[in-house]
């Protein structure tokens, strides 16, 4: 398949450009598209066949439910069986945004695209393009991250392009993503409503408006017997080609703990990465240092974690290290992504 590549701006959209974006999509056929999060792999929910589309094109495992994405509010009552008030609240206060809510579905849903559930997780993107290509794509978009399954989620089109180049119809063009994390996703099937992704909506936030909210366990389950009921809850995710291992502790230990790994591989003849920040980026020695943001500005680091990781597959190192970070506001999505791409190896200093 030819992977046709446009090249748009969210500021002076071209309208005919979209259209026929949205015409694939109704045929059946997958389009990637920007979002204010990640670029998002686009095929009609409503569409059985397209939905397995998505998941043959990523390599996902089917049981992985993929999350809908709407224009409007009224989209949303036709595809659920009960919306209930903390939604609405949580919808005025953060939709058109990063939140993603799951409710059970209406019949109108296919299992394909619910990975099997009778809930449906379902967000009103922000970004200007991503509206518009729903409305012009019938409204109803399954969209998960544009990557092949497994490695780091695509902040810019060339990402896309890597991973999925002529496994897909068209690839939107639409710069660098802004937040750079994909979407906070709040279970609304549960009794107490349920954080299952963390993401730039954080629990604070939540809690302000929903008084009661909980950590779903399987945030950090590695149980393979526990059914995921939202993208990234059981595999392994976001992961770079190379052994990625997190440091943690204070900042000089870290820093002192890498130095002193880094000089152990450079002698083993192996190629190591180092993933600092910009108030750490002199105190390494040896490797392939790279800074991922500033601790003063978190969001550049999360802007820049799934760029980084991809940098060093173009890099061919052997193994990554990387310091934690704890930062007030996406700690939590930041850390969640990157213990993920470690696959939960941690060294503690």
């Amino acid at each position: 398949m030819r992977t046709k590549l446009y090249q748009i701006d969210k500021n002076r959209i071209d309208r005919e450009k979209l259209r026929e974006a949205g015409l694939l999509l109704l045929a059946g056929e997958l389009v990637a598209f920007p979002t204010e999060t990640v670029y998002g792999l686009g095929g009609n929910a409503l569409d059985a066949s397209a939905s397995r589309k998505i998941y043959a094109a990523k390599g996902r495992p089917s049981d992985n439910p993929l999350i809908v994405h709407i224009a409007d509010w009224d989209s949303l009552s036709k595809i659920t069986a009960q919306i209930p008030e903390g939604a609405k609240k949580l919808a005025d206060a953060y939709w058109p945004g990063p939140l993603t809510m799951i409710f059970p579905k209406s019949d109108l849903v296919p299992i394909e695209t619910t990975g099997g559930l009778d809930s449906v997780a379902v967000r009103m993107p922000s970004h200007p393009v991503a509206l518009e290509l729903i409305r012009q794509g019938g409204g109803y978009v399954a969209a998960p991250s544009a990557n092949t399954s497994g490695r780091p989620s695509p902040t810019e089109a060339k990402h896309v392009a890597e991973d999925l180049d002529g496994k897909i119809a068209m690839i939107l063009d639409g710069g660098s993503v802004g937040i750079g994390l994909e979407s906070t996703i709040v279970d609304f099937t549960e009794e107490i409503p349920t954080i299952l992704r963390p993401g730039a909506i954080n629990r604070e936030m939540l809690r302000e408006i929903l008084g009661e909210v909980r950590l779903d366990p399987g945030l950090d389950a590695e149980n393979e017997h526990i059914r995921p009921k939202a993208p990234g809850m059981r595999y392994k995710h976001y992961a770079p080609k190379a052994q990625l291992t997190i440091v943690e502790g204070s900042t000089e230990a870290v820093v002192q703990k890498i130095n002193e790994l880094t000089k152990e591989k450079t002698k083993a003849g192996k190629k190591v990465g180092i993933i600092s920040t910009d108030e750490t980026l002199d105190q390494y020695k040896r490797g392939i240092i790279k800074s991922i943001g500033s601790r003063r500005e978190e969001e550049t680091i999360a802007q820049h974690l799934y760029g980084i990781l991809r940098d060093f597959d173009e890099e061919d190192v052997d193994c990554i290290y990387s310091e934690s970070f704890e930062t007030p506001k996406l700690g939590m999505a930041i850390m969640n992504r990157l213990l993920k791409a470690a696959g939960h190896q941690i060294i503690d200093v």
